[in-house]
């Protein structure tokens, strides 16, 4: 067999047995030659292949002139190092957009447990009906809805101030209003935990109580004091806890003189002003003794307002509660024995005494609060749920979906 046909049969194989593949080829082209082997004579021939065997195809003249990279050379051709072949570097492909399909499976678990939780709520509130007369204290409900004898429970907690809460003139005034309206609300308990505040927010909400046409009875928690108690005063009936600190029936005006320390730091101030005491409570310069009387002479006035209030709500003389116009808080103990509290009790006991009141042995309760949405309430009651880290962490994803403007694909 001629050179050629040898070329051949390296690369095409001799159809008996499988054509190395190219690696193999390259491999063996490069690899030195092991002891004892004998290495094939440049002259030799080719063994004599069966008859019945069909000739082979001939290569292509082109691939024979340049064997391509991978398919391996005939024998004895030089040989290319081991190496990758070098691709030019791609740039790193932009990573996927990342969507917001977790918020959409979010809300739908929300959603899910939500129906469970109201579910249960409905449930239990049904069967809480049978075993308390006087319902399910924490019953939140809208007062549309109240079908049966009820007594309202409204909240008056933190600063008595005009924020739109229920501590606050208009607050307080919508749910009183939602309670007059509603024939089958027919008292209001006060849960009162307040420390006071602005006199005048104070004089308003008191104002409210006394007018409402219902049955008022004030339950004080922790604190009961200043204007807080001054609204409490209008109420028919005040419970009280025997720690609780309640009174604290006075006025106070705050002023600060900074003037030295301004001075100490080299700044000057000039207030440019239309009368000489307009600056006054600026806090830039000290008070003059006309002032000071004068800022003195108001507080007295409205710490008059307040007593008369106190004393007309309580059933007092305005010389008893001045007596009790010290300032300071009362415990609840010592509150019931000078006659600002009438009782010592909880909620419940509250509670009863309205329906007492109203008229009635057994009552319902709900609780008047302003109306908010629904994710909100199922976030507040999730940022109620102590020593939770799961529900605190959801709270706060679900109030950032809420701040989301939108989603995005």
């Amino acid at each position: 067999m001629t050179q050629q046909n040898n070329w051949q049969q390296g690369v095409w194989g001799d159809g008996s047995t499988p054509a190395p593949n190219a690696y193999e080829q390259t491999y063996n082209a490069a690899a030195p030659a092991q002891p004892g082997a004998q290495a094939p004579q440049a002259g030799a021939a080719a063994p004599e292949q069966p008859a019945a065997q069909a000739p082979q195809p001939a290569p292509q003249p082109a691939q024979a002139a340049a064997p391509q990279p991978g398919f391996g050379a005939y024998p004895g051709a030089p040989q290319p190092a081991y190496a990758q072949p070098a691709y030019a570097p791609q740039p790193p492909a932009p990573a996927p957009k990342k969507g917001k399909g977790w918020i959409v499976a979010l809300v739908a678990v929300v959603l899910f447990f939500a129906l469970m939780f109201f579910g249960l709520a409905s449930c239990t509130a049904a069967v809480s009906a049978v075993a308390n007369p006087f319902g399910t204290l924490g019953e939140d409900l809208s007062s549309d809805s109240v079908t049966t004898n009820s007594v309202g429970i409204i909240e008056v907690s933190g600063t008595i101030q005009y924020d739109g809460t229920t501590a606050s003139p208009e607050g307080l005034k919508a749910q009183l209003d939602r309670a007059e309206e509603n024939p089958y609300i027919k008292a209001v308990v006060l849960r009162v935990d307040s420390g006071g505040g602005t006199a005048t927010a104070g004089e308003e909400m008191a104002a409210y109580v006394r007018d409402f046409s219902k049955p008022v009875v004030v339950s004080s928690a922790s604190m009961n004091a200043s204007a807080a108690y001054e609204i409490s005063s209008q109420a028919d009936y005040i419970f009280t806890a025997k720690t609780t600190a309640i009174g604290a029936i006075g006025t106070a005006m705050q002023l600060t003189d900074i003037s030295e320390l301004l001075d100490k730091l080299g700044i000057t101030v000039d207030n440019i002003t239309s009368a000489e005491s307009k600056d006054s409570s600026y806090g830039t310069r000290a008070l003059t003794e006309d002032e000071r009387a004068y800022y003195q002479a108001m507080v007295d006035q409205i710490n008059t307002t307040f007593v008369e209030t106190v004393a007309e709500g309580r059933g007092m003389t305005v010389d008893e509660v001045r007596a009790l116009a010290t300032g300071l808080t009362f415990t609840g103990m010592d509150a019931v024995e000078n006659g600002l509290a009438d009782e010592i009790g909880t909620l419940e006991d509250a509670v009863a005494k309205a329906g007492d009141l109203a008229g009635f042995a057994q009552c319902d309760t709900v609780y008047l609060r302003p109306s908010t949405s629904g994710l909100d309430d199922l976030l507040n009651l999730m940022s109620e749920s102590r020593g939770s880290a799961d529900a605190r962490a959801l709270a706060a994803a679900l109030e950032e979906m809420e701040n989301h403007v939108g989603f995005e694909g």
